[in-house]
């Protein structure tokens, strides 16, 4: 019976709730059951938290009978990718580095979750220390793309995006760092919400680059993000009720984003600008340089910050490491401290060119990722296709993480196509409302 409310939208399941029409205890144990039967389970979770999932549903269930329900969320089970710490449950992100590390306490923004009354599900596999966008992982589990069996899923909230893609959570939990969350939303067809860097806390989060480190969720709709950053924030959720695109004003950025985009992410992203014009909104194209050098700073940015962070932990062990990932890590190691700082404070510059700029715009337009989900195979033989590849998926994301915005990404009706909508820095809220207003728009 409880079968016909799995694939459900958080946003639906929390007004069954409500209404007495579901218990979220049955619920919880229906996706629970899910899990354990579903063919490709323990390449999407790396491990399940039934204990901690049944204990936070049985009091959602009280307070459903009580009418003293937190939010519209109490309730709802959902996953999280598993560099969130959850307190006596393994959490290594995807790392054999990290085997057997068990945290004493939960991360701060799963423990606000879950006094929000959002159930644990429980931790989905991973790209190695988030280090990648295109879900590859040998070395603990590649998890599936919801349009094409044999390709990687999008990293490196890899198992987060196929959970909610192949129905066992209704939405999920992920980082995001260069397009950790947007690239597996797109490439899953689904929704994606980076978040402005510091908005959502990051203790007990397994770092990258703190610097750039983001937290965001990833599910079927836009309510459902607004509801989720609306209860890990504790805030008002945004308004999305008659949500229009009628006097929106959008700029469609040329430089960099739209150069090399393959046929279909091209034809799915023009599609739906189209569709948005039709809508009422207005469609400008720019121009803006500081992009492309704010690209040519990325390399002096985040792979530093990243091995100084993991440089001795990587190499006690280097054998370890899926060679691609090491290599990535490993080339921070030669960039040189004045080299950082001077990109640091020319990226502060770039960023306020970019705010001038664009500051006539609701927000601005790119094809999520330029590339459609490569083949796993390929990407384990051949070093070069994975390195190129890597850097394709992650070359427009990685503007939003670069200019400090909250970006959203939504699925075009192109097969693993998503366009994205970069807004200004801490705007979540009015970014979500226009992201209702295109997701009706696109149908």
């Amino acid at each position: 019976m409880m079968d016909k409310w799995l694939g459900r939208s958080a946003a639906e399941l929390g007004r069954a709730i409500e209404a007495g029409k579901v218990n979220p205890v049955d619920l919880t144990e229906a996706y629970l059951d899910a899990i354990a039967r579903h063919p490709d389970a323990k390449r999407i979770y790396a491990r399940t938290t039934a204990d901690h999932a049944r204990s936070t549903a049985v009091s959602a269930a009280g307070r459903q009978r009580a009418g003293t329900r937190i939010g519209p969320l109490d309730g709802v089970p959902i996953s999280w990718k598993d560099n969130f710490d959850v307190a006596g449950v393994a959490c290594e992100a995807g790392s054999a580095l990290l085997k057997g590390r068990v945290p004493a306490q939960d991360a701060e923004v799963l423990h606000s979750a879950t006094m929000q009354g959002l159930v644990c599900l429980g931790k989905t596999h991973m790209t190695e220390l988030a280090f990648s966008g295109l879900g590859l992982n040998p070395v603990t589990a590649t998890p599936p793309c919801i349009n094409f069996p044999d390709a990687v899923p999008g990293g490196s909230s890899s198992g987060a995006a196929a959970s909610v893609a192949f129905g066992l959570a209704p939405a999920a939990i992920g980082s995001d760092t260069g397009g950790s969350v947007r690239v597996p939303a797109a490439w899953n067809d689904l929704v994606g919400l980076k978040t402005t860097t510091g908005r959502l806390p990051l203790k007990g989060v397994v770092p990258l680059c703190e610097k750039f480190d983001t937290v965001g969720p990833i599910a079927s709709t836009v309510e459902d993000c607004a509801l989720i950053l609306s209860a890990l924030t504790a805030r008002r959720a945004a308004d999305l009720k008659g949500a229009s695109l009628a006097n929106a004003r959008f700029g469609v950025l040329d430089t960099v984003a739209l150069e090399d985009v393959r046929e279909a992410p091209a034809r799915g992203f023009e599609d739906a600008v189209r569709r948005m014009a039709n809508a009422g909104a207005t469609v400008d194209h720019f121009d803006a340089p500081e992009i492309a050098e704010a690209m040519a700073l990325a390399g002096l940015l985040f792979t530093p910050e990243a091995y100084a962070i993991w440089g001795e932990t990587i190499e006690a062990a280097p054998q370890k490491m899926f060679p691609p990932v090491l290599e990535r890590f490993r080339s921070g190691a030669t960039v040189k401290a004045t080299e950082y700082i001077s990109a640091w404070r020319r990226l502060e510059e770039l960023r306020k060119i970019w705010e001038r700029r664009t500051g006539g715009f609701d927000a601005v337009l790119i094809p999520t990722s330029p590339i459609l989900p490569p083949d796993a195979q390929r990407l384990l033989n051949e070093p070069a296709y994975f390195a190129s590849e890597n850097l394709l998926a992650l070359r427009n994301t990685r503007i939003g993480n670069l200019m400090g915005l909250c970006v959203l990404t939504l699925p075009t009706g192109q097969l693993s196509c998503g366009i994205s909508l970069m807004g200004p820095a801490m705007q979540e809220e009015r970014l979500l409302r226009l992201g209702a207003a295109v997701e009706h728009a696109l149908g």
